[in-house]
């Protein structure tokens, strides 16, 4: 019983002066990797402005494309139409 009181006695402080060095070691490695994973987010937040820039663009010329796609089949679609009731319907040479 006395053995456990006297290993009980060592073991606390011992266990708080580990403690305290281990904060003490690696506060300044935990604040340091802070501000790393800080500057790779704001990165990472960055990028996507100009990709997302780009998506733009894309799908703009993708919609004026479309549009025109649109227009020529309603102009072919008229054409046809025209030529199944009569005049300028078939081409000759």
């Amino acid at each position: 019983m006395g053995d456990l009181n006297a290993l009980a006695g060592l073991l606390i402080p011992m266990t708080i002066v580990l403690t305290t060095g281990g904060v003490l070691v690696l506060r300044p490695i935990a604040k340091r990797l802070g501000v790393l994973l800080e500057a790779m987010a704001r990165e990472k937040t960055q990028q996507p402005s100009d990709d997302v820039r780009r998506l733009h663009q894309s799908l703009d010329t993708m919609n004026e494309r479309l549009s025109l796609i649109e227009e020529r089949q309603d102009f072919t679609e008229r054409l046809i139409g025209r030529g199944g009731s009569g005049s300028g319907g078939e081409l000759t040479e």
